[in-house]
C-alpha cells in the first residue's frame, strides 16, 4: 500500500474488504482529486447505491436510493451537485434545486426505464383512462413527470398510490413493480409495459439454485424484479428496504437479487453477514467513475438543464410525491 496519500489511506480501511489492495493505487489519485475539488468548488456528490465502492464509500457525502436521494438533495447547500446515477435521478436534483449546478459525469447514463415512455404517451393514456390518476415512477424523463399527477419511487410506491383515495391509477412505467403494488393494495392499477434491464434477467429459477446451493440463504428482491422472483423471496423491497432489513435482521447468509454493487456497499458495514452475489450489472450506472467524476468537477460537466416551461410541472409532481 506504498505512495498512498494519509486521506486515500484512511479511506481504503473502510473499503478493504469489497477491493482488493491491488486495485487501490488505481482510485487514490482520482479519490484525492475529488476531495480536493469538492472544497475548492463546495460541491457535493449524490451517489446511488447501485454505485461502485470506491464511489460509494469513499468520494459520495450522500447515498441512498433514488427516495433518500430526491429527499437529501433538496437540503443541500454547496453550490455544485454531482450525481453520481443515472440521467432521471440528475434531473430529478436539479428540478428540485433550480439555481444549483447539476453535474453528471456521463451524459450516456440512462436508463431502460425511463426510455420505455413518452410524454405522447402519457397524453394518449388520458384519453383512453380520463380521469384516472397518473403516478409515475421517478425512473423517467423530467418530461414524463411533467405529464403526471405524482411520482413515487419503489420505496414509497403504495403509500403513493393510496394517499390519492381513488378506486384505480395509472402506474407507469415499470410493469413488474406495479403488479408487485397491485399484490398489496386494494386499489387497481393500470401497468404499462416498461422493464429494467437489470431486474427483468432474474427468474424463479435462479432463486431456486441459490437456495440449493447456499442453503439457508435469506433472499432479499427488488419489487422491479418480476411477480413470481418476488414470490420466492424472503423479503421485497427498494435497496434502502433492502439495507436496513440486513442491518435490522442480520441474516447469517443473504442475497440481494438487485444491481451488483448494491451487496458491496451494504457489505461494509456488516462484515459478519456472509453475501451470496449474483452479478447483474446495470451498464448506465457503471458508465460513473472516478476518472468522470473528477473531470466533471475539473470541467464543470456536463450540466443538467430541463425547460423551465417542463419544469414547473415536473417539481410538482415530485413535491407531491416527497409530501406523502
Amino acid at each position: 500500500m506504498s505512495g498512498m496519500t494519509p486521506s486515500a489511506a484512511s479511506l481504503y480501511d473502510r473499503v478493504q474488504r469489497v477491493i482488493p489492495a491491488i486495485e487501490w493505487p488505481v482510485f487514490s489519485d482520482d479519490i484525492d482529486a475529488i476531495l480536493r475539488l469538492k472544497r475548492e468548488r463546495n460541491a457535493v456528490i449524490l451517489a446511488h447505491n447501485y454505485q461502485t465502492p470506491e464511489i460509494f464509500h469513499c468520494v459520495a457525502d450522500i447515498v441512498g436510493d433514488s427516495l433518500a436521494l430526491a429527499r437529501k438533495a433538496m437540503e443541500v447547500e454547496a453550490d455544485v451537485i454531482v450525481l453520481a446515477g443515472v440521467h432521471f435521478m440528475a434531473e430529478t436534483a436539479k428540478l428540485l434545486n433550480p439555481s444549483k449546478t447539476v453535474l453528471i459525469p456521463d451524459m450516456g447514463a440512462g436508463c431502460s426505464l425511463a426510455d420505455s415512455i413518452t410524454s405522447e404517451d402519457i397524453r394518449l393514456l388520458r384519453q383512453r383512462y380520463p380521469g384516472v390518476p397518473v403516478v409515475t415512477y421517478v425512473n423517467t424523463s423530467a418530461a414524463v413527470k411533467a405529464e403526471s399527477d405524482i411520482c413515487c419511487t419503489s420505496g414509497n410506491a403504495k403509500a403513493v398510490v393510496e394517499s390519492l383515495g381513488v378506486p384505480r391509477v395509472l402506474m407507469l412505467p415499470d410493469e413488474y413493480l406495479a403488479q408487485n403494488i397491485a399484490a398489496q393494495t386494494d386499489v387497481e392499477i393500470i401497468a404499462w409495459k416498461g422493464h429494467c434491464e437489470v431486474h427483468e434477467r432474474f427468474t424463479p429459477q435462479d432463486i431456486r439454485e441459490m437456495r440449493a446451493a447456499h442453503p439457508g440463504v435469506t433472499v432479499l428482491a427488488h419489487p422491479e424484479c418480476p411477480p413470481e422472483v418476488v414470490a420466492e423471496a424472503d423479503f421485497a423491497g427498494s435497496t434502502a428496504a433492502m439495507s436496513d432489513y440486513v442491518g435490522r435482521e442480520k441474516p447469517a447468509r443473504v442475497v440481494l437479487v438487485t444491481e451488483c454493487s448494491m451487496s458491496d456497499n451494504v457489505a461494509v458495514d456488516h462484515p459478519d453477514v456472509e453475501f451470496i452475489r449474483p452479478c447483474n450489472l446495470c451498464p448506465h450506472m457503471k458508465l460513473i467513475t472516478l476518472g468522470n467524476i473528477r473531470s466533471a468537477l475539473e470541467r464543470n460537466e456536463h450540466a443538467v438543464t430541463i425547460d423551465p416551461a417542463v419544469a414547473v410541472r415536473a417539481r410538482l409532481a415530485v413535491e407531491r410525491m416527497l409530501a406523502v
